[in-house]
C-alpha cells in the first residue's frame, strides 16, 4: 500500500488510489512500473509544503519533496494612484501597490523612458535625475512642466509576467 501524507499538517491525503482527505483537486495515478504519482490540479498558495509517499513495506520506505507556489505579481488597482492633476510648484504623490509570491518588487519609471526627477533632503531639495525608483511610493515635490506625463509602475517578483 502507498500512502500520501502532507508532511507539516500530518494529514493523510490518499492511501493507495483512495483520496481520503476532503479535496476534490487531488487524485493520485500510478503507472504499470509501480510509480505513484499525486495529482494536484488547480494549485493554490495553501498547498505549499512537504509531501511525503509512504509505502508499506518491510522496512517502510518514504520519500518526500516540498512543494512551493509561487504567483505573478498583480497591481492592485484599488490601491494605486490614477490620473492626478498637479499645479506648478506642486507636490504629487503616485502609489503602487500590488500582490504576489514571492513578495513584488516596485519600480516607478517613465513611460516616456524619460529621467525621474527627485528632491530629496539629502541633496538639499536639489534635482536629482534618475531612470527609476524602486517602492511602492513615488513622491514627485515642486514639480516642473517637463515633469508632465505618465508614469509607469511595474511589479515583478521573478514569476512571469511582470506588469505595469
Amino acid at each position: 500500500q502507498v500512502a500520501w501524507i502532507k508532511a507539516d499538517t500530518k494529514a493523510i491525503l490518499a492511501i493507495h488510489e483512495h483520496v481520503i482527505t476532503n479535496n476534490a483537486r487531488l487524485s493520485v495515478t500510478h503507472n504499470d512500473f509501480n510509480t505513484w504519482t499525486l495529482n494536484i490540479r488547480n494549485v493554490k498558495r495553501e498547498d505549499r509544503g512537504q509531501y511525503m509517499c509512504q509505502v508499506n513495506t518491510d522496512p517502510m520506505k518514504m520519500q518526500t519533496a516540498f512543494l512551493e507556489v509561487v504567483i505573478p505579481p498583480d497591481i492592485i488597482n484599488e490601491e494605486t494612484s490614477g490620473d492626478m492633476m498637479v499645479p506648478e510648484g506642486g507636490s504629487a504623490k503616485l502609489v503602487c501597490k500590488a500582490r504576489g509570491y514571492p513578495k513584488p518588487r516596485i519600480v516607478w519609471r517613465r513611460e516616456d523612458g524619460g529621467q525621474i526627477v527627485t528632491r530629496s533632503l539629502l541633496s538639499n531639495g536639489k534635482p536629482d535625475r534618475v531612470a527609476s525608483i524602486d517602492g511602492e511610493v513615488l513622491m514627485l515635490t515642486k514639480v516642473t512642466r517637463s515633469e508632465m506625463g505618465a508614469y509607469l509602475c511595474i511589479a515583478a517578483n521573478g514569476v512571469p509576467p511582470s506588469v505595469s
